[in-house]
């Protein structure tokens, strides 16, 4: 980072509105706890608001009508969004393009896109097609007859296998597979017939997959992420699986073939999705959750097997007093039990 800005310049950029000195000069970001006098900072939290009143930063990201306790402020509607765009400003800039650099391994047919990076080590297979200014990094392997879109960034060691097919702005992180084959197989009898899997993987613009996360290729046709979808890392999505628009999948999730996922689902984390089910739009399950048969739209859940939010806070708020309600229960079984026998 190699810039500094006023408290009323970040505002203007923001849209937002600056109470206190607006003059005060901005060279980087950090938490309500450590931030210096030359820091912005946010609060996000309710909770955390006595903290605007410890802090040394020299301003505070706030929503409107938050307790300043004397703090220079910038009011947004969305602090946490605000901060992450600030963070975007202060940290990161465009990749400077490298073009192919020596001991990158790329076919001769492939067609490499104006400004595009290709670090030395990775592996572009025949037939590639990659898009302008997208960077592929060292031991990355692109097989043959991918196509990658613009502005895309595929680190170290991620795999992306043949006539697999990726939007534009997606990002690939160290380790994940996309197009590994899914996992099919026919009893014979005696064993497992491998069935070939010969569909693709479709990721459409501003998809991102995590560290490790592993897509399967459709048995036939296509296993679709679409447009805006976040997976997490070690997520698993099997064959045939079609996820829809803006999907959060947190880590160790894991669903099912031919399993249709809707648009603005939030899976939690180590959530568990059974096969050739379907998940309606703007669904939230809750962590460790096991999802054995179709949810509708519109909802929360929770809990193995599923079941509405609120019906399975109200079932985990007994599970501390069984041991309590056994013991009561046996008791009542005595009596009962001593009471027909006075009656024999």
């Amino acid at each position: 980072m190699a810039q500094t800005k006023t408290v009323k310049e970040l505002a203007d950029y923001l849209g937002g509105v600056v109470l206190g000195d607006g003059a005060v000069v901005i060279s980087g970001l950090g938490a309500l706890e450590t931030a210096g006098p030359d820091t912005l900072t946010f609060l996000a939290n309710p909770k955390y608001a006595a903290k605007v009143a410890e802090t040394s930063a020299g301003a505070v990201l706030m929503a409107p009508g938050s307790e300043r306790y004397g703090r220079t402020v910038i009011e947004v509607s969305n602090p946490y969004l605000g901060f992450a765009k600030l963070l975007t400003l202060f940290y990161t800039s465009p990749h400077k393009p490298m073009g192919v650099l020596p001991a990158a391994i790329v076919s001769e047919t492939a067609t490499i896109g104006e400004g595009a990076s290709i670090y030395p080590g990775a592996c572009i297979g025949k037939n590639v097609v990659i898009g302008a200014r997208t960077v592929i990094y060292s031991g990355a392997v692109l097989y043959d007859g991918v196509v990658i879109g613009e502005e895309c960034t595929i680190h170290a060691n991620a795999v992306v296998r043949e006539r697999c097919r990726l939007g534009n702005r997606c990002i690939i992180q160290p380790g994940a597979v996309i197009g590994s084959d899914g996992f099919g197989y026919a009893p014979d009898g005696s064993g497992y017939y491998r069935i070939p899997q010969v569909g693709i993987v479709v990721l459409e613009d501003d998809v991102e997959i995590g560290a490790n996360t592993c897509i399967d290729r459709a048995a036939i046709e296509v296993t679709r992420i679409c447009r805006g979808t976040k997976l997490d890392n070690l997520v698993q999505i099997a064959h045939n699986c079609q996820i829809g628009e803006n999907c959060m999948i947190v880590s160790q999730v894991g669903i099912s073939g031919s399993a249709k996922i809707g648009n603005h689902v939030t899976l939690a984390g180590q959530v568990g999705v059974a096969g050739h089910l379907t998940i309606g739009d703007n669904v939230l399950v809750g962590a460790q959750s096991g999802v054995p048969s179709s949810l509708p739209a519109n909802a929360a859940y929770s809990g193995t097997p599923t079941m509405p939010h609120k019906e399975w806070l109200k079932s985990a708020m007994v599970v501390p007093r069984l041991p309590e309600m056994k013991k009561a229960v046996s008791a009542l079984e005595k009596r009962v039990a001593e009471l027909e026998a006075r009656l024999k």
